[in-house]
């Protein structure tokens, strides 16, 4: 704990500006005489184009360029987004149909890019847009997750873009078949859409033969790759940078068409060239999440233990499979499947399918979520089915703290673990004693009362490797340079903490630069909660080799051996001598005496192995059953994240993670019509959680610290999502369960509150008579 730091509570110090309107976001940053873009999106979701009439919009006035396919195809620029795939089950590649940047010959999706309009303002533009004239043949929407049907790629005839599996199967089957009881259930996972507050933007400038590329993202070498690929420049010949960024969630890490046109038009035009998406365009054609639904089984023992667990699951990728998708969310679904719990045959299978829709991310947590959602709501459906309490039927299964290091059946190796200490103070400190009481009281006032646990484990994904560079500048301060990239987590104060407390340097005096490729050669960027543990590994490297930089170069000037000196996390000091400068005073000592070689230092480090961060969460909900209206009145988090840099920020990811989880159960979902046709797309469709939805979230940590970095830490940026999805949903059926319903899926509105209810009220009737 001395090497990794004080662990205190300290308040963002970005939040200054943000709250006083001094942040620089995407729009803040672009030059404010670039010219302005406008995308032309497709009104359909599945047609053949049989002409596009561009002549009046390029005609109009303030416009100087008008893109359409064939425009890019003549500059050279033939190459689509590129493709995240997997192998199927029988050996063979999953299908990677070409996504072009702008549409060609055929719309997949309503919304996708078929034209873009750079005008001297952004009214021009629009105005410009209007006289784009498309015309089109109708083809079928395909919307289901089933083979068949209007096929929209010819490498997937039948719309099937993958049939995967992990683990073994035979095992698998053959628990199944020795189980003294199995439970099965279908679970729905809806779609939603990620709605960042900052819609996605970007600019592009090009001078003196190089492409300066800004957008709002989250992380810079992704997107200087992609540029450089695609437009056929040389790496150097691309910078790229990041501002301050309004939200993530994953959806902002991969490249968009919009960069690829803006980035060319600027190029062409020789004049800088801004676009900044609206919440339409945002609805339209971002990258969505979930839309799963998964047939799960559990085989359990005449002891109630877990033997086998299998989950068939359909994913629905959106028309493309450009980048991550649902290709590489299922992956990650494996990762942590059954991870709690000692279960020993696991199966995954997983089918994904192209639909008439926008692309399918791996969003608010790349599989976490899902994988948890689906277990958890088993582990609850069981404990009903078996007659067991839900807590004492995840003890019984609990992987044991002395089993530790353990392999699960998917492959995953978990280091550490004291699952029963978690679920212990979650049940003291929800007061799971005074369930019945509150329960009481609810039912005396004519509302159902619930009670929902989820206990879920997620792995920190993505780059394990991140850099640091760290340099001492002449006015005394000192600058941090990290590979990842805050999209809103506060990583501006707890990287600038953890150097201070390795260092020695106050923490006002600590500067963080992130997102610039010029100045950081290399960088994982942010996602998979990866980020604070990568970049404080690195940081540590860095802090090692700056020490040992400046030991000779002391040792000599305070007249002692290099054996003799050490550094206390904020001085050398060395018996015999008086001296005990400080690293700042130590960097001015150098810079006098002409060392610039001590005045900078970086290094790059490789996590050894993942850490694995879990936790218990406990909702509580209360149901009005005449009008279906679910209100979540209590909920409890007791995480296990190791060691914490800064217990504040950590608490706040939690609440913000709840809010969208529950946000998810309770009201968020991507609704398209029959013809593809998107009928949530603006707010007053899609309902998101506001404040007056969310009751005050207590937060609490049982650490168990990590043995897979040197720091002790697990992440902690998806967890709040990871576990509240289960537990609010479980709440919800545990307290409609007393009204005789036995399935809901989310989300959890009024109307199918109230129509389950209905439903469950017209059985009982059935069955009186």
């Amino acid at each position: 704990m001395e090497k990794f730091g004080k662990s205190q509570p300290i308040k963002r110090v970005e939040d200054v500006r943000f709250l006083t309107g001094h942040g620089e976001y995407i729009d803040d940053a672009a030059p404010q005489d670039a010219l302005r873009a406008v995308v032309f999106r497709s009104p359909v979701a599945h047609a053949v184009i049989t002409s596009l009439d561009v002549s009046a919009a390029r005609d109009s006035d303030g416009v100087h360029l008008v893109l359409t396919a064939e425009d890019l195809a003549q500059a050279g620029i033939t190459r689509g987004l590129t493709a995240v795939t997997v192998q199927n089950r029988d050996g063979s590649p999953a299908a990677a149909p070409h996504r072009p940047i702008l549409a060609q010959g055929k719309i997949r999706f309503a919304g996708e890019p078929v034209a873009v309009v750079i005008a001297e303002t952004l009214d021009q533009a629009r105005d410009a847009a209007e006289l784009i004239e498309l015309e089109y043949d109708d083809l079928p929407a395909k919307l289901d997750m089933y083979p068949g049907g209007e096929a929209l790629h010819e490498e997937a005839p039948d719309n099937r873009a993958f049939d995967w599996g992990l683990g073994d199967e035979a095992a698998c089957s053959a628990a199944f078949d020795r189980a003294a009881k199995v439970v099965r259930m279908e679970i729905v996972d809806s779609r939603i859409i990620v709605n960042s507050m900052e819609p996605r933007g970007c600019f592009a400038d090009w001078r003196d033969n190089r492409l300066h590329f800004g957008y709002g993202g989250q992380g810079v070498w992704a997107v200087k790759d992609a540029l450089s690929k695609t437009l056929s420049l040389e790496p150097d010949q691309v910078h790229a940078t990041t501002p301050d960024v309004g939200g993530g969630f994953g959806m902002k890490a991969p490249p968009y068409p919009e960069y690829f046109t803006v980035a060319h038009a600027a190029m062409v035009l020789n004049r800088p060239v801004r676009w900044m998406g609206e919440r339409s365009d945002a609805m339209l054609s971002d990258h969505h999440g979930r839309d799963l639904v998964s047939d799960a089984a559990l085989a359990f023992d005449e002891n109630n233990r877990i033997i086998g667990y299998r989950v068939d699951t359909r994913c629905n990728l959106g028309a493309y499979n450009s980048n991550f998708g649902q290709l590489m969310q299922t992956n990650l679904f494996a990762r942590v499947l059954a991870g709690t719990y000692d279960v020993q045959a696991t199966y995954l299978h997983s089918e994904g399918f192209y639909t008439n829709t926008t692309q399918v991310d791996a969003y608010r947590g790349a599989g976490r979520p899902e994988a948890i959602y689906v277990l958890e709501r088993m582990m609850d459906q069981a404990a009903r089915e078996l007659g067991v309490d839900p807590w004492e039927l995840r003890r019984i299964n609990f992987i044991p703290k002395n089993a530790f290091p353990y392999k699960a059946a998917t492959g995953e190796t978990y280091d550490v673990g004291d699952f029963n200490r978690v679920l212990g103070a979650a049940e003291t400190f929800a007061d799971r004693a005074g369930f019945q009481s509150r329960r009481a009281d609810s039912a005396a006032r004519g509302k159902l009362r619930g009670i929902g646990l989820s206990y879920y484990i997620e792995s920190i994904l993505g780059d394990p490797s991140e850099g640091a560079k760290v340099e001492f500048n002449a006015d005394g301060t000192v600058t941090i340079y990290v590979g990842t990239q805050s999209n809103g987590q506060g990583h501006e104060t707890v990287y600038a903490k953890f150097l201070s407390d390795q260092t020695g340097v106050p923490q006002d005096r600590i500067f963080v630069v992130q997102g610039d490729s010029d100045l950081i050669a290399q960088g994982g960027g942010t996602g998979g909660s990866r980020s604070v543990t990568t970049q404080a590994n690195a940081t540590l490297a860095t802090v090692d080799k700056m020490i040992a930089a400046f030991t000779p170069y002391l040792a000599d000037k305070m007249g002692v051996t290099e054996d003799d000196l050490r550094f206390d996390d904020e001085t050398f000091r060395a018996p015999g001598s008086n001296l005990t400068p400080t690293l700042l005073e130590a960097a001015e000592m150098a810079r006098v005496d002409g060392r610039q070689d001590l005045l900078t230092h970086e290094a790059r480090a490789t996590l050894p192995a993942r850490s694995y961060p879990n936790g218990a969460h406990v909702a509580e909900v209360e149901i009005d059953p005449d009008t279906g209206h679910v209100d979540l009145v209590k909920y409890t988090v007791v995480d296990d994240f190791g060691n914490l840099i800064n217990p504040l920020l950590a608490e706040g990811q939690v609440h913000g993670g709840v809010a969208q989880g529950a946000g998810q159960v309770l009201m968020e979902r991507v609704v398209y019509d029959d013809d593809g046709q998107l009928l949530s797309g603006s707010f007053m469709d899609y309902a998101m959680p506001r404040a007056a939805d969310m009751p005050m979230i207590e937060f609490t940590t049982e650490a168990v610290p990590s043995t897979s970095n040197p720091m002790g830490m697990k992440g902690c940026g998806e967890a709040g999502t990871v576990g509240a999805m289960a537990s609010t949903m479980n709440a919800v059926l545990d307290a409609l369960w007393q009204r005789g319903v036995r399935r809901i899926d989310m989300p959890a509105t009024p109307v199918n509150v109230w129509e389950a209810l209905s439903h469950a009220a017209g059985k009982a009737d059935e069955t009186a008579n």
